[in-house]
């Protein structure tokens, strides 16, 4: 009698898995003039086709040869239950295979050029109500495989119960599952080309995890209603702008503070205690490690699986908008680290996702980081630049993330980054430029500004690549900013030489200044410096305890007041005396220590300066904004200039000396009259020795240094003082 309903060996095919097309095959279908409902049971002694409450149930048959695929005929086309017998057992369910596709006609058309814009309203698992029944739409784009089932406990990870649908030519495949809520845990079993089974593999549009080690994907809702932050969104621009003091704290959210039993903090926490703490500091952006959810604690994010699921490590993604939330209500904005430079090689990854070269290229020499074991992504392939730029606008979007600093930006920029000759494949003109990375890093900050009014975007770049942070219709990349890696580099190498020694390298500390205006510069002092042996800011310093104080006080000061915006990796900000350990709390117990406090105060200080003080960050783009006043006085390791604002700002006088030597120093003043002394970091609140000038000078001798007017200042021991006109 089966025969007659069904195709025998197409049956065959659903039960063993290997059907291409199992739409065509289960569910509802009208063969032979009669209406037909066909399902894969396996297990079940019984099952029968539940159409309403008055209607008897219609029983179902087991097709010869196919085991656990049932077939029966309905008098007429109804919706439908399906009810099964097995084991002493009776269960009820709604068939998946009666659902007609949930994508539609618009999204099939983007999805099959690549070009859908905000990808992840149709990719992933998403929680909805399709044709009045609840459950989880899930598509994925597999375009190689030949067939693609969703696994999860809900299925006893059984790919033969929930194959997909496939997308015609768009390579997507769908199904909506009824009945599933939010915290299901899923993955995708793929029969890649030739029959292969794939190991299974993570969403690439989950929304969120399972705790790692364990790396399934699981069912989170996105979309929120319940933002407080309307004003901050607003008036962001005005705080993210070149003009603005942007000072940043970046953290490392698992390792910044630790709650008792040594747990990491969970967002929930971090709302209040990392975001009270930044305020409290003056800080006016928090800048995560990649937040995206990565299998190895030692990446620390920046090897990451799921790109659009916020670390479960802290709690679930409403849990991690609370953060965001909280943040914006103090004033503060929220940047992330971005990754889209490599993936790592775990098998539940993206790495032949389909069985094919998907999102890598297939040659080694162009997908394959020698450096950190790492995919490299296939940027000339338009789905996967859409995924990228797509993942990009999804944080800004989604989470009202303030800013994307997009990492190892040169890694992308060059073809034979960290690589000898005949390891890399030269661009179409015989170049080592990467054509196609440099046209997705143009295409995500083009789509991010036009989208998202007020964002900003950060580049780690380490080269001398032109236009970094100039717009793309005018030739650049379009990033915000650009970290000023060779004016870290240059100070920190004058700074941990011995004073004796400086006045040999005295130019380390002024070279900066000779690029400074050509990009949008941020001064950074990040996590990369206080790891794999390069020890901390403390201990990179000279001398005995006083003069490492004194002098990272001073490279503060010096910091804090050249042009560049600035940010400060956490546990800088008091002087951590060990090398950061992700795996451990910073050392809040230095705090007791007086030396280890003033540092603290002295850098929020520098912060709240840096905010009220115009001359300060107004021009910190542009050279209107600087004058130097003593940039070649070797011999005595002293730097002083002069920074302005707009008309009518109160200039400020940077002065520094970089000897453990007091100097009494006559200095060149712009104006004439009192010069109010703001900032002095041998003061003792800090930890110094209150040496100084009293709190004022009076500009009113003759000229010097250029100026009309000059004063006799004391210059302490290593130290950084800042004059403000009065």
């Amino acid at each position: 009698m089966t025969d007659a309903l069904i195709d025998r060996e197409a049956a065959k095919a659903v039960a063993e898995a290997r059907h291409g097309d199992p739409f065509a095959v289960l569910g509802p279908h009208r063969r032979g003039g009669a209406w037909t409902v066909t399902a894969f049971v396996p297990g079940a002694e019984r099952v029968e086709v539940l159409t309403g409450k008055t209607s008897k149930p219609v029983p179902m048959s087991e097709v010869e040869g196919a085991p656990g695929v049932f077939v029966g005929a309905l008098p007429r086309k109804a919706d439908y239950r399906l009810r099964a017998e097995g084991f002493g057992t009776v269960w009820e369910w709604e068939d998946p295979f009666r659902f007609g596709p949930v994508l539609g006609e618009m999204d099939e058309y983007l999805l099959g050029e690549g070009t859908h814009k905000r990808l992840w309203q149709v990719l992933g698992a998403h929680l909805i109500t399709h044709e009045g029944v609840e459950g989880v739409h899930f598509a994925v784009w597999a375009p190689n495989a030949e067939r693609v089932s969703v696994v999860g406990d809900f299925n006893i990870w059984d790919g033969r119960r929930h194959p997909m649908r496939r997308r015609g030519p768009t390579g997507v495949w769908e199904i909506f599952v009824p009945g599933l809520g939010e915290g299901q845990t899923y993955k995708y079993e793929i029969r890649g080309p030739g029959g292969q089974l794939l190991p299974l593999k993570a969403d690439p549009v989950g929304f969120g995890s399972e705790h790692p080690p364990a790396n399934a994907s699981m069912v989170r809702p996105i979309s929120w209603a319940d933002w407080r932050d309307g004003e901050w969104m607003t008036r962001r621009g005005l705080a993210q702008n070149v003009d603005a003091p942007i000072s940043v704290y970046e953290v490392h959210l698992g390792s910044w503070k630790r709650a008792p039993g040594d747990r990491m903090l969970s967002y929930l926490e971090l709302a209040e205690q990392l975001v009270d703490y930044v305020a409290e500091m003056g800080f006016t952006h928090i800048e995560c490690l990649p937040v995206s959810e990565y299998p190895f604690d030692g990446s620390w994010g920046y090897q990451p699986v799921g790109m659009f699921a916020p670390t479960v490590r802290h709690g679930t993604p409403r849990e991690f908008k609370a953060l965001v939330d909280a943040a914006h209500a103090k004033g503060i904005g929220i940047l992330l680290d971005w990754v889209p430079g490599h993936f790592p090689t775990d098998p539940h990854g993206l790495g032949r996702f389909d069985g094919t070269a998907l999102y890598e290229h297939q040659d080694p020499r162009e997908g394959f980081h020698q450096d950190w074991n790492t995919l490299i992504y296939n940027y000339g392939r338009t789905e996967v630049q859409n995924y990228l730029v797509s993942n990009a606008l999804y944080w800004l979007e989604e989470y009202h993330i303030d800013g994307l600093r997009v990492d190892a930006v040169a890694s992308m920029l060059y073809r034979d980054y960290s690589r000898r000759a005949g390891e890399w494949i030269p661009n179409k003109d015989g170049g080592r430029e990467n054509y196609e990375a440099i046209e997705v890093l143009q295409k995500a900050n083009v789509i991010a500004y036009g989208e998202c009014p007020g964002i900003m975007t950060v580049a780690e770049e380490s080269t001398a690549f032109p236009g970094v942070s100039r717009p793309v219709n005018h030739g650049g990349l379009g990033f915000g900013f650009k970290w000023n890696m060779g004016w870290m580099n240059d100070t920190l190498s004058y700074m941990h030489r011995d004073p004796v020694y400086r006045q040999y390298h005295h130019h380390q500390m002024t070279f900066g200044i000779h690029y400074a205006w050509s990009e949008n510069f941020i001064l950074p002092i990040s996590h990369d410096e206080v790891v794999h042996g390069k020890g901390s800011m403390l201990g990179k310093m000279p001398g005995g305890d006083w003069e490492r104080f004194a002098n990272l006080r001073a490279y503060y000061g010096f910091m804090w007041a050249h042009p560049g915006k600035k940010l400060l990796f956490m546990g800088q900000e008091f002087a951590q005396a060990r090398e950061w350990n992700h795996n451990q709390s910073l050392d809040w117990h230095l705090l007791e220590n007086e030396d280890h406090r003033g540092m603290q105060v002295l850098v929020r200080d520098l912060n709240r300066l840096y905010r009220d003080t115009p001359a300060l960050h107004v021009n910190d783009c542009r050279p209107e904004g600087f004058l130097w006043l003593e940039p070649n006085d070797a011999e005595a390791s002293v730097f002083a200039w002069v920074r302005k604002g707009r008309a009518g700002d109160p200039m400020v006088v940077a002065v520094v000396n970089m000897t453990p030597v007091e100097r009494r120093y006559r200095l060149g003043f712009p104006a004439a009259g009192p010069w109010e002394e703001v900032l002095n970091t041998d003061a003792a609140h800090y930890g110094g020795d209150n040496r100084g000038n009293l709190g004022a000078i009076m500009a009113d001798m003759g000229p010097w240094h250029g100026q009309e007017q000059s004063a006799l200042v004391t210059l302490p021991p290593l130290s950084a003082i800042w004059f403000r006109q009065a």
